[in-house]
């Protein structure tokens, strides 16, 4: 055997994490927010006075706070994929429930946000700039919710032993779908309260 045969075989190879069908489900999503994204770029090219007084309204402290709760919640499921790598599955469990956690607390911002667009009156008719924010943001939110029930499926699993280095599709995959919603945030929020 040659030196560059014992060099090939002893790299690793490379693995796509979780299912592939979950990248295929990922995939469409991102299609869908990238269409909602480009459909909200478009409007408020023709509309840019309009959006900016709107957006005043908006409460970027609380869309600050949620950023930072997903980017927390994202670093505890990544904690919780290596534990299970690491054969911790049971006691490393408790990183998934701190992001849950924290999604909740972006669910509860949310509606507190929610509630008080509503008390003044706006709604998907107020304006257009209005009509993208409640659209965007719920469909968002629709997937948070989504992503925390798959959350608290994993967690389970966890605390029961079900993964670990020999089985890690049904973490991964829920994993990746987690970031998803993280990474879409991440462009939302700059999208419609910060940039004028």
């Amino acid at each position: 055997m040659s030196h560059h045969t014992l060099i090939l075989s002893a790299t690793p190879s490379r693995r796509l994490a979780g299912d592939l069908a979950i990248w295929f489900f990922i995939g469409a999503e991102l299609v869908a927010f990238a269409a909602f994204f480009g459909a909200y770029a478009f409007t408020r090219a023709s509309h840019v006075a309009e959006f900016n007084l709107a957006q005043q309204g908006l409460n970027c402290d609380a869309g600050a706070v949620n950023t930072l709760l997903l980017l927390t919640a994202s670093a505890l499921v990544v904690r919780a994929v290596q534990g299970a790598l690491a054969g911790r599955a049971r006691a490393d469990a408790v990183w998934l429930l701190a992001a849950i956690v924290c999604g909740i607390g972006f669910l509860g911002v949310k509606g507190v946000e929610y509630a008080a667009a509503f008390d003044q009156g706006i709604s998907l008719s107020s304006s257009t700039f209005h009509m993208f924010y409640l659209s965007l943001t719920f469909f968002h939110f629709m997937h948070v919710i989504l992503g925390l029930v798959i959350l608290v499926v994993l967690w389970a699993g966890m605390r029961a032993g079900r993964y670990g280095p020999q089985d890690m599709n049904g973490l991964e995959s829920g994993a990746a779908y987690w970031h998803m919603v993280d990474l879409v945030w991440l462009i939302l929020f700059p999208l419609v309260y910060v940039i004028h």
